[in-house]
Parts: structure tokens; sequence; C-alpha cells
């Protein structure tokens, strides 16, 4: 009995069975009670590993390649319940849809992120990997427009050339130790190190490879938007955690992807694309976690990648909640929702105050675990970069979005509250955050390590409450002095300007040069061929040479000669 009660089962394969059966059903009540089962079995198997299994890998090695399909221990084990979470508020929140396509790769696209976290070996985590990519990328082109159509192009190959990355990777290092498992590999590895950290690192958005998020994801669908803030980015997190905690450049990378997007946030005008550029600011959060490397700081990441998923969502389901209603997300043409959506704001302000860490709600009770182990390890000028990003993000998450949604001008629109399956789906991510905040020890019984943390401290109280008080007063500041930019219709370009722009037209010069060679290119054929075709018409016409009388002298001469060839070719190859 106790060995099958400890039997391995992966919860990921009741979630990606459940996409498949949702695929071939054509009964919509019935595609929606498979979506909502399924993270409940999932669930169900997560608990009977987390109770009866033993922390470790359980190798399931059936094609005799040394593979590692499902590892349950205390790193994958957090993703996992998180990952099964919202793949459940998801099902919830789309529930009012009547789209089959997206119902799939939704839960095709959730059921692979959790398998690829559960991946003992590179190669499985490979296979999932990429199956992320060719799922989500349909939430995106759902939406049927030529920009989601272009952005999931864009979209698509970027990941696929992570995967390519992180498949090179895995290759060389396979040639060097002579093992597919997934363990830590850091730097010191070389090159194979070097391209599956970049492989990771454009999944984890990192600066420079992170433009697809902020393209593709305020172009995906209501729902899909909601269901991508939750696994891509959050799956690279585990991977950097797994693989290259304690690598110290990710101290770096992630204190610059914790204050660049504040800046395009504060300025742009499509509040989706806003949450876009906020996903960037807390992974930062979490990289940095990562790179420092210390149980506190690993703990900082996962603890943080959990409430983030959680209060993202929330936010993410807010905007989307208010687009169904009023089909816009453009700040300049919101405001007032309030009066018609109530309960949606009240919702999306608990988001906001999460996201900022307030006291209380979830943030306050991860992020401090990131800052608390920047400061033990004596990184002064991280810890702060990341008190100036946290004031950014009261700023442009945790007071824009609700203050231009549901506040500030009265846009004059009044709509109906949001469908109930949304306002649950909605109050669950709420409670969660507030639970969190409040019951910070039963999510840090779930971190990797065991850990002696109390953020509830006066001292860390007060701080927090001065730096948001601070970042509240300035808002309000430069909104009386009128200095606080207004909202513009017009699209915000940061480093993908270099693409979209300047390497358009020079995509366009390189195409005009091909095509130029190719058409000179045949000509020259053209002409070769003609000539010949001159030549043979001149040979082979009725008066030409070949129909000309010969001497019989010269005729036998020639017979003589093909057939001396012939006997010789014989004699050779005899």
């Amino acid at each position: 009995m106790t060995e099958l009660l400890s039997a391995p089962l992966n919860p990921a394969w009741a979630i990606l069975a459940a996409g498949l059966l949702i695929a071939l059903l054509p009964w919509h009540a019935a595609r929606k009670a498979v979506m909502l089962i399924a993270p409940i079995v999932a669930l169900g198997f997560w608990l009977k590993m987390n109770i009866f299994g033993s922390f470790g890998q359980m190798d399931l090695d059936t094609i005799g390649a040394g593979l590692t399909t499902f590892r349950f221990d205390g790193l994958s084990r957090i993703w996992g319940l998180i990952f099964i979470i919202a793949a459940f508020i998801n099902a919830l929140f789309a529930l009012h849809e009547r789209d089959r396509l997206t119902d799939t790769m939704s839960v095709l696209y959730g059921g692979a992120a959790l398998a690829a976290v559960f991946a003992g070996d590179l190669i499985t985590l490979f296979v999932f990997w990429e199956m992320t990519a060719f799922t989500s990328v349909f939430l995106i082109w759902r939406t049927g427009t030529a920009a989601a159509r272009n952005a999931g192009i864009r979209y698509l190959l970027m990941h696929i050339s992570s995967g390519v990355l992180l498949l090179a990777g895995a290759v060389l290092l396979h040639a060097q130790t002579g093992s597919w498992a997934f363990e830590h590999i850091g730097l010191e590895a070389g090159l194979a190190g070097w391209l599956i950290l970049i492989g990771i690192g454009i999944k984890a958005a990192f600066p420079l490879l992170h433009t697809w998020l902020e393209d593709a994801y305020p172009k995906a669908t209501i729902t899909g938007a909601v269901v991508l803030s939750a696994f891509t980015t959050k799956m690279a997190i585990y991977a950097l955690a797994r693989g290259y905690a304690g690598t110290e450049i990710l101290i770096y990378i992630g204190a610059i992807m914790t204050v660049f997007p504040v800046f395009f946030a504060v300025i742009e005008n499509d509040l989706r694309r806003v949450l876009s550029f906020s996903i960037n600011n807390q992974l930062g959060f979490m990289v940095v976690g990562i790179g420092i490397g210390t149980t506190l700081g690993v703990n900082g990441a996962a603890a943080h990648a959990f409430a983030d998923v959680l209060f993202k969502g929330l936010l993410f389901m807010s905007m989307g909640a208010v687009l169904y209603r009023t089909g816009t997300a453009k700040a300049s043409e919101l405001g007032g929702l309030f009066r018609s959506m109530p309960i949606t704001a009240f919702f999306c302000l608990i988001g906001a105050g999460s996201i900022s860490a307030f006291p209380f709600l979830s943030a306050f009770v991860t992020k401090s675990l990131i800052l608390a182990a920047a400061a033990d390890e004596g990184h002064w000028i991280i810890w702060l970069v990341l008190v100036f990003a946290s004031a950014g993000v009261l700023e442009h998450a945790g007071i824009k979005i609700p203050y231009f949604s549901f506040f500030a001008h009265d846009s004059g629109r009044r709509v109906k509250e949001a469908p109930w399956n949304m306002l649950v789906a909605m109050g669950i991510a709420a409670f969660l955050s507030i639970f969190i905040g409040v019951n910070h020890h039963w999510l840090y019984s779930l971190l990797p390590y065991a850990i002696n943390y109390e953020p509830y401290t006066f001292d860390h109280i007060v701080g927090q409450m001065q730096l948001l008080l601070a970042a509240i007063f300035a808002f309000a500041l430069l909104m009386r002095l009128g200095w606080y930019p207004s909202e513009k219709r017009m699209t915000i370009l940061d480093v993908d300007w270099f693409w979209r722009k300047p390497g358009k037209a020079l995509g366009r010069w390189f195409y005009a040069i091909i095509a130029r060679l190719w058409a000179f290119a045949m000509r020259g054929l053209d002409q070769f061929f003609g000539g010949c075709s001159a030549v043979l018409a001149t040979i082979m016409r009725p008066d030409g040479g070949l129909s000309r009388a010969l001497p019989a002298g010269a005729l036998a001469g020639f017979t003589a000669a093909l057939l001396t060839l012939a006997l010789l070719a014989v004699y050779m190859a005899s």
C-alpha cells in the first residue's frame, strides 16, 4: 500500500491529457468541465507526491537514454503548485468563451509548462520548452488582427530560437559530461553554459531579448493574455533557479530588468502593455535573487514567482474584464469605470496593492526576502536599485492601472459588471494574495530551503510604508502640477525600434540587392542557354553540320575508334 501511494504520478499528464480530450470533445459544456476538473486532478497528484512521495527524482527511462522525465523535489514542488492553481483560475476566467482552439491550446500550454518544471533532464525540458511556444502562439493569433498575426510570428521566432539554443547547449554539455541531467550548470560549463543561459534568457525576457513580451502579450485574446502572464516567464525563472543559482552576472542583469521598464510603463497608453512592462520589472527581482544564489535569495525568487502569478494574473484579469466590457484597454479612453464595475475595481486595487508590496498583501512577504538577501551579501548598490524599482512598481502598476481605468476623468462609459466567472476567478486570486500576505508561514513552508525569516518587523513595516507614501505623494504632486505624462494614442517602442525601423529598412535594402543579383543571374543564364540553343539549332537543322554526307572511309574510322574505346573499357574493368 505504501509503495502504491509513493508511486510517481506526474501532475502534468492530467492537464496534457485534458488538453487532448478538449480538442476532441464537440460539446462546449463538456470542454469547460474538463478544463476545470483537470487542475483538480493534477492537484490531487501533487498532494499525493507531497504527502506520500519521497523528495528526489523519479527516473522513468523508457528509451534507454537515461532521461529523468519526472522529478519532484523542493524546487519543482512550489512551481508545480502555483502552475496548477493558475491553470484552474485561467479555466474559470475563460468559462464564458466558446472557442475550442483557445480552450485546447491554453490547457496544453499550461500542461507543457508544468511538465517542463518537473523535467529532470535537458531533453525532456527541451521538448516541453518548445511545446509551450507552439501552443501559446495560438492565444496571440486567435485575436485575428494583422498586428496580432505579425506579433505572433515574431513571438514564435524568438521562442523557437530559445529552444534551439537550449538544445545546442544540452548537446555540448552531454558531450562534456556524458549526462543529460538538468542540474546546476553555471557558466563554468563554457560555451554550453552560455548557450543554455541565453536560451533561458529569451524566455525570461532578459534586456535586449525582452521585446517579444511587450509586443505579443497586449495583442493576445482577453483570456490569452491572462494565460500567457502565468507560465512562460515563470518557467524560465525556474530553469534559472535550477541551473544558474549563484551566477553573479544575473544580479546585474536582474537589476537592469527591474529599472528600465519603469520609464516605458509611465508613458505607455495601452494598460495591458503597461502590465507587460511590469512583468519585466518583477522578473528582475527574481533574477537578482537567483544571481545572489544564497538560500534566502533562491527562496525569495521562488516565493516572489508564486505571488507574481497571482497578483499579475489578477491585474491582467481586471484589465481583461475592462477590455471585454468596453472594447478598449487604452488609458486615454477609460476612466470612471468604478461606477459601472465596482467589484472589478476592488479586485484590481487588491492586485495593485499586492504588486506594490503593501503590508498584509503578498509581495510584502516575498519581495522582502530578495531585498534581505541583497543586504546580507553586501550588495548595497543593487539594494538601492531594487528599492527605486519598488517605488516605480507602485507608480505604474499600483497607481496608474487602477487610477486611469476606474477613476481619473470620467469617460462616460456605463457598462455591465464583468461576467460572474471572471469575478470568481479574480476573487480567488485576490483571496490568495491576501492569504499569503497574512499567513506568510504557509508559503514559506513550501520554499525549497528551510527558512527563518520574519517580514513583519517594525523597521520593515515603517520603511515600506514610508517608501509607498512617498511614491503616492510624488504621483499626486505630479498630477496636481500637470507634469505627469498625459495619456496619448501612440505606440511606444524600446530596443525593438532597431529592427522595426532601421532593421526593416536594412532588410528591404538587402532584399533589393538580392533581387537585382537574381535578375542579373537569370539574364546571364538566359543569354547562355540562348546561345547554346542557337549553336544546336545551327548544327542540327536540315542543312546543318550533322546533316552533311560524310565519306565512307571517315565513317569506318569513326566506328573503329568507338570499338577500340569499348574494348579498352572492358579490359580496364576486368
